[in-house]
């Protein structure tokens, strides 16, 4: 018996020994209307200032980092002057990471092979950043997401921070948005940053225009291991990695790492002097990850004494520059009302073989220049 409860209910009477009722829980109030707008009004985000995003930017802070990406990505013209503002101000703290890039076959493993090179880099205590570019994931759906679950250890790793392309848009769109998120996550002092490329086509070449290091990993035993990918790509490698080679795929993998090596040879001698190489790993079982740490740090250490890794940079951001511009023309040609009304109906004269191609392309071009000297 409890306090007063035995008067409370005729069941802790002594003469039922044994038994013992509590007393039951006092109702809560109901929620009013009032509370639960008071609730949601409190749980709305404050609007951070840009000094504010900054300042937490370079103390680390994960979750404004993620605001500030978000911010990058958005496509209202309002965030993106706040996302420029703060890019400009993180710009003086950037610059001084490993950018990698990694790129594959589809099967080939990025995933896990993702988790294990970067537990072995946190397990170090660096910190490290996994971007992704992804432009086809609205038709696609893409599988950064899928990726970033499989990548438990990682993703719970707090020196790991593992941030989703762009849900969709075109390439040079997703690819200036990573390069812009590159300059925040180091400002935010991440000293490695992975730049994976989920997409298939002109994504890796995106990805070779803004990372130091370039790594194409592939599968032995796949059919013809040299027509499985493109040469264009190889050519821009600075480092093939043979995954998943256990159990009874080592042999293959071996076989398979000479072949590429040979190919190799063939290929001109880089800007830069490095003589691409050919490794072996099993993401899996975490064999022959220290080896690739170690390929991309001589690859470093060399670039950085030849003073060839600041002149690639350099290369990057006047090229990023262009491509911007680019970009940015294009998207108001085409964003234009008047010129899409007028394409349509110029579309339809080039179909009825009225008009050729190039008459009708410069025709659209001098309206365009001419609805620009109006405004």
């Amino acid at each position: 018996m409890i306090g007063d409860q035995s008067h409370s209910h005729i069941e802790n009477d002594p003469e039922y020994m044994g038994l013992n009722v509590n007393e039951g829980i006092v109702p809560l109030p109901s929620v009013s209307e009032d509370s639960v707008k008071r609730f949601l009004k409190n749980k709305k985000k404050r609007t951070l200032s840009v000094a504010q995003y900054v300042e937490g930017i370079l103390n680390g802070d994960i979750t404004i980092l993620s605001q500030a990406v978000t911010l990058v990505e958005s496509s209202k013209p309002e965030h993106q002057e706040i996302a420029q503002e703060i890019i400009v101000k993180c710009l003086p703290f950037s610059g001084n990471s490993v950018r990698i890039g990694i790129t594959g076959v589809p099967g080939v493993g990025k995933s896990t092979f993702i988790e294990a090179m970067g537990k072995h880099i946190t397990s170090k205590g660096e910190k490290l950043a996994v971007l992704a570019i992804d432009p086809s994931s609205e038709r696609t759906k893409g599988s950064i997401l899928g990726d970033k679950t499989r990548m438990e250890d990682l993703s719970t790793d707090p020196l790991a921070y593992i941030r989703p392309s762009p849900s969709a848009g075109s390439l040079g769109g997703v690819a200036r948005k990573t390069r812009e998120t590159i300059i925040l996550c180091e400002a935010a002092g991440y000293n490695n940053i992975f730049i994976e490329t989920v997409g298939v086509g002109q994504s890796e070449t995106a990805v070779h225009s803004m990372v130091d290091f370039f790594l194409l990993l592939m599968l032995a035993g796949a059919g013809d291991e040299l027509q499985g990918i493109k040469r264009g790509i190889m050519e821009m490698a600075d480092a093939i990695t043979i995954n998943k080679a256990d159990g009874n795929n080592i042999e293959k993998a071996g076989l398979a790492r000479i072949q590429y090596q040979n190919a190799l040879h063939l290929f001109p001698a880089t800007e830069s002097g490095w003589k691409p190489k050919v490794l072996t790993c099993s993401a899996y079982m975490k064999t022959g990850i220290s080896e690739i740490w170690d390929t991309i740090d001589e690859y470093m250490t060399m670039n950085k004494g030849s003073n060839y890794f600041q002149h690639r940079r350099n290369e990057q951001s006047k090229f990023w520059m262009y491509e911007t511009i680019n970009e940015q023309l294009r998207n108001n040609f085409y964003q234009n009302e008047k010129i899409k009304t007028i394409m349509e109906e110029t579309e339809v004269k080039v179909l009825k073989e009225e008009i050729s191609s190039f008459v009708a392309a410069k025709k659209l071009l001098d309206i365009y220049d001419q609805i620009r000297r109006n405004i």
